[in-house]
């Protein structure tokens, strides 16, 4: 594989409009192009037999059963309520009415 040059780091470095020094330009050229080494010993590693997944770890669910259980009566749940409507909460209209364009 081919390494990373100064002027591909510096090119980069302008597209992604970053100001950066000489020193971290020397810094950055070395890291990205030891990184770029590594995905290349990468690619050699044999996955043909191996399935393709999103996930590299088992997932399984960690939340608690849902069961239902006591709750707020009517007036209970509405308190706190700045206005109310028989058993619902008085909110303002949000959508204006609309008028026939004929």
């Amino acid at each position: 594989m081919t390494t990373l040059s100064r002027a591909d780091v510096e090119h980069v470095a302008h597209l992604a409009r970053l100001g950066l020094t000489e020193d971290e330009l020397t810094l950055l050229t070395a890291q990205l192009d030891h990184i770029l080494e590594q995905y290349a010993v990468l690619s050699q590693v044999p996955t043909d037999d191996i399935a393709p997944t999103a996930q590299t770890i088992e997932l399984e669910n960690i939340l608690r059963e849902d069961l239902p259980g006591p709750s707020l009566s009517v007036d209970e749940a509405l308190a706190g309520a700045p206005e109310r409507s028989g058993d619902w909460f008085a909110v303002p209209a949000i959508l204006a009415p609309t008028t026939d364009p004929r």
